[in-house]
Formats: C-alpha cells, sequence, structure tokens
C-alpha cells in the first residue's frame, strides 16, 4: 500500500486529466461535485487505502488541474461517463466501485445504469438517481423557483464565472460553510436562489467563523487548485450546469432504465438538495429503480458536503458497502 497520495496525470477522450491516488486493490474511483476536486475526498484516501483498496479521485474534466475544453457542449452527462469508464480502462483495469458526491453522484449514477459491465458498484453521496422527468428540467425549475434558483442563475455564460472567480478564497469560504450543516442557511434547508439584483454569494450568509471541519487551510488549497485556470477558474464546472436540458434530451433512449448493481446512497438531514422539488416524493421511492440499494439514515445535522463534513460515518459506510460487494472480476 502506498503511504501518501500520489499525483499524475492521465488522458482520456482528448482530455488530460489529474488524478490524485492511494493505495493498491480493487478499484474505487471517487467523483467530486461543484466547487470542488480531488481534495474533497482527503479524508477518504487512507482509511479507503488501508482497508485494501487502490483509491483514485480525479479532477474531472474542467476542474482544478485537469484540461478545460472550450466547447460548452463538450460537458455532457454522456462526455463525463465516458470519462471514467476510459479512467479506468486507463488504470489497467476492468471494473471499479465508482463513488460520487454532487455532480459526481449523476455521473457515478449514470456510469452504473449505462455501464453496469464496468461499474460493479455505486454509491452517491448528497444527490440520488432521479427519474427523467416529464419536461426539460430548466424551463420546470425556472418556473417553480423563478431566475434565480442558482442552476439557472448558472446558464448565461461569463456571469457567474466572473463572480466566483472574483475572490476565490471568499467564495470558497462562502459556499463551503454556507451550505454546511453548521449553517443558518440549512436550518432547514432552502433551495439557493439569488434574488434579483444580488450576485451569486449575496445570498449565502456571513461567516464569523469556520465550522470545525473546515480549516482556512482547506479554503487555501480549493483556492490554489481553482487558480491554474486564472478568470475561467469556475467555467469548466458551471459548463456542467450549462448542458442540464441536453442532458435530458441525450439520456432520453434510456428512460425507465434502473440501476441494477448494488448501490449506497448517504446524505445529511440538512442538504439543501433534499430542498429541490419533489425530493419528498423521490427519496422514499429510490428502491423502485435500485433493486440493490442499501440507504444509510441521513445524517444528522450534516449539511451538503456530506464526506467532508461527516468523514468518519461517510468512511465507515463506504467500507461496510465495499466489504458486501463481490469480488472484482
Amino acid at each position: 500500500m502506498t503511504s501518501t497520495v500520489e499525483h499524475s496525470f492521465v488522458e482520456v477522450n482528448g482530455v488530460r486529466l489529474h488524478i490524485a491516488e492511494q493505495g493498491r486493490g480493487p478499484l474505487v474511483l471517487l467523483l467530486h461535485g461543484f466547487p470542488e476536486c480531488w481534495y474533497s475526498w482527503r479524508h477518504q484516501f487512507a482509511p479507503l487505502a488501508a482497508a485494501g483498496y487502490r483509491v483514485v479521485a480525479p479532477d474531472q474534466r474542467g476542474y482544478a488541474r485537469s484540461e478545460q475544453p472550450a466547447d460548452i457542449g463538450s460537458y455532457t452527462l454522456l462526455h463525463l461517463t465516458g470519462d471514467v469508464i476510459a479512467l479506468i480502462r486507463a488504470l489497467g483495469e476492468e471494473q471499479a466501485v465508482v463513488v460520487g458526491h454532487d455532480w459526481g453522484a449523476p455521473v457515478a449514477w449514470t456510469a452504473a445504469r449505462l455501464r453496469p459491465d464496468v461499474v460493479r458498484g455505486v454509491a452517491g453521496l448528497s444527490v440520488p438517481p432521479a427519474p427523467r422527468s416529464p419536461v426539460a428540467p430548466l424551463p420546470y425549475f425556472r418556473e417553480v423557483l423563478g431566475p434565480g434558483f442558482y442552476q439557472v442563475y448558472f446558464q448565461e455564460p461569463g456571469v457567474a464565472d466572473a463572480e466566483l472567480a472574483q475572490d476565490l478564497t471568499a467564495t470558497f469560504r462562502s459556499m463551503l460553510a454556507g451550505g454546511s450543516g453548521d449553517s443558518p442557511f440549512t436550518d432547514p434547508p432552502v433551495p439557493w436562489v439569488i434574488p434579483e439584483g444580488a450576485k451569486l454569494l449575496d445570498a449565502m450568509p456571513d461567516v464569523a467563523e469556520l465550522p470545525g471541519w473546515l480549516s482556512q487551510e482547506d479554503i487555501d488549497t480549493f483556492a490554489g487548485e481553482y487558480a491554474r485556470h486564472g478568470a475561467r477558474a469556475f467555467t469548466g464546472g458551471l459548463n456542467w450546469y450549462r448542458n442540464i436540458d441536453r442532458n435530458w434530451e441525450l439520456l432520453a433512449p434510456f428512460d425507465g432504465r434502473g440501476i441494477d448493481v448494488p448501490a449506497l446512497y448517504l446524505a445529511g438531514d440538512r442538504d439543501l438538495v433534499r430542498a429541490f422539488p419533489g425530493m419528498a416524493e423521490l427519496l422514499p421511492a429510490l428502491e423502485r429503480t435500485m433493486p440493490n440499494l442499501r440507504q444509510v439514515p441521513p445524517l444528522a445535522g450534516c449539511g451538503h458536503w456530506t464526506q467532508q463534513e461527516r468523514p468518519e460515518e461517510v468512511n465507515t459506510a463506504l467500507l461496510e458497502f465495499l466489504a458486501e460487494l463481490p469480488a472484482a472480476k
């Protein structure tokens, strides 16, 4: 087992991805969300590696040290799922367990749905798999939550990009602390909606002091990783949101297809995702599309940043899930 996290680069589908890796054994791929990177899994590397797994966390396309394709259309779920499958192959493996948080969760769920021959187990933190809606998501969100709903606000190229990149340290401090279970913003959790005439971070509460799980060193690390892309620090990640309706169109042929491989879902009870429209009906019905689902009771007092806020509980759940899986081929 390697004793430290090692860093390298791998080219998949014409895109150069940075990966962080530790351990030897069956492959476990950890997929971060927005606005995050490999460092979001800092508490998972050593415990999973010590248990006998090869742990790899990429910066997904558009993020941190990885390449950022210029075309907005290069960030669909099919592109992102393709990166996962290609990365598994590039690492010399035939199969992997894929774990995703936030945006990484839909990528993990989609990979498991489309390639159960490669994904032998899947875990999602925060964001559950959702059935295809009867209408495109963004017009629906605009109607229900208004133009200030953050996913709608993100659609105009350059706007959110500039606001978030203006002060990287302030952005990460506000978003990480503001979306956590320690914030008044999540008591109870509510959708992130930007008031008319305001900017993105105006909708987040001011943070007098950091929560215990988040240090200034953590914030500085995230900021340093993102600084590599300059004024476009957040553009790659924002382009994922700019393909939400395109994903709805592209995945139409797979409507109704469930997830057959063993699955784990885990989230905090103060996660803002729980406040999204339809979640009250979706969460109790997950087993309809995932017959091999293992659910963990909601983590009390935990906000959106699941594996960072509650590393011990998340690591325990992941290790128990991994131990129950059939052996890798």
